[in-house]
């Protein structure tokens, strides 16, 4: 028996994929309310991107997009829902670094994110922050270095999961300098930021959005970026880079959908989403929350996640990290 899963996938393969069928299928899209996994609780960077993207769809779109919490395995649990789902648009994933980092942070996946999530548009790159709390007397990158050393076993570095860029970002830090820290994993930005003004942990490599509007505030304190040009939305920051040569770490996220959805639903979509990040209230805001609006093709994005696989796959290896 044929599926409708079945069904989809061949027409989204097949060279039958431009006929007048699949475009019916764009031009009602969508019919129904879009569910939109985020593979971490609602907070931390990767929530905030999607609500704000999501509810901006809702309106030109006519159809909810829903956006669906799913935290747990550092991400792939998430992942593996969206993979598995009906490939009819109906069902995405907020892209995010960790699953270019899964790929070869974990050892017995059931998908392979690269094959088997189609590319749908990507939203910003932003740097992650070195951020401490109150407690840690550090004012700028080198001394931290030099508390960290006269400290040993007792800094504690928060992530938002193991296998995030969050998490990588401090496992690429502490190869680079001899720090010894401790990771402390949490599911999620929001509950690893609770502890860090809590004085539990002490310092976090965390994504811009979800930990800038705490260093506005003062209640943390910002001591480097993780890209090699400072921020416009932290000036007064130093990159790493100028204390720790040759460090660089940034986030990329976007859209996927699961593979064979047809190539009709993924062009509307990123044609969209397009229009959307030239929107002056979007562009404001997504600068706001620490990266510049991107735009660029399905197959560009593509690119750009192979490219990002490639390059965290060098710093689990350097790092000697896996998960089983």
């Amino acid at each position: 028996m044929i599926t409708r899963r079945t069904a989809l996938g061949l027409l989204a393969a097949s060279p039958l994929a431009a006929t007048p069928l699949s475009k019916a299928l764009a031009a009602d899209y969508p019919a129904r309310p879009v569910k939109w996994v985020v593979g971490y609780p609602p907070g931390g960077a990767t929530d905030i991107l999607a609500r704000l993207i999501g509810q901006r769809l809702s309106e030109k779109l006519g159809q909810q997009f829903v956006i669906e919490n799913k935290p747990g395995a550092g991400n792939n649990i998430g992942t593996e829902s969206v993979v598995n789902a009906e490939p009819d648009g109906y069902t995405l994933q907020l892209i995010n670094p960790a699953n270019y980092i899964n790929a070869s942070l974990y050892k017995n996946l059931k998908f392979n994110f690269v094959n088997d999530i189609a590319p749908v548009a990507s939203f910003q790159r932003v740097p992650n922050v070195m951020t401490v709390n109150k407690d840690v007397p550090a004012k700028n990158v080198a001394e931290f270095i030099e508390y960290v050393k006269a400290n040993p076993g007792k800094v504690n570095m928060a992530s938002s999961g193991n296998g995030t860029s969050v998490h990588l970002s401090g496992e690429m830090f502490m190869a680079m300098t001899g720090c010894k820290m401790q990771h402390v994993p949490y599911r999620g930005a929001a509950p690893a930021i609770t502890d860090m003004l809590g004085g539990q942990v002490q310092v976090i490599f965390d994504n811009m959005p979800s930990i800038i509007q705490h260093i506005r505030s003062g209640s943390l304190r910002a001591i480097g970026v993780t890209t090699t040009e400072r921020s416009p939305q932290l000036p007064d920051v130093q990159p790493i880079a100028d204390t720790v040569k040759g460090y660089e770490a940034s986030a990329l996220f976007g859209m996927g959908a699961p593979k064979n959805t047809p190539k009709e639903i993924i062009a509307k979509l990123n044609t969209e989403i397009n229009a959307l990040m030239k929107e002056p209230d979007m562009t404001k805001r997504l600068v706001e929350l620490g990266g510049e609006p991107r735009v660029q093709t399905p197959e560009a994005f593509g690119e750009e996640i192979k490219a990002e696989t490639e390059k965290w796959k060098k710093v689990v290896e350097f790092a000697g990290l896996k998960v089983e």
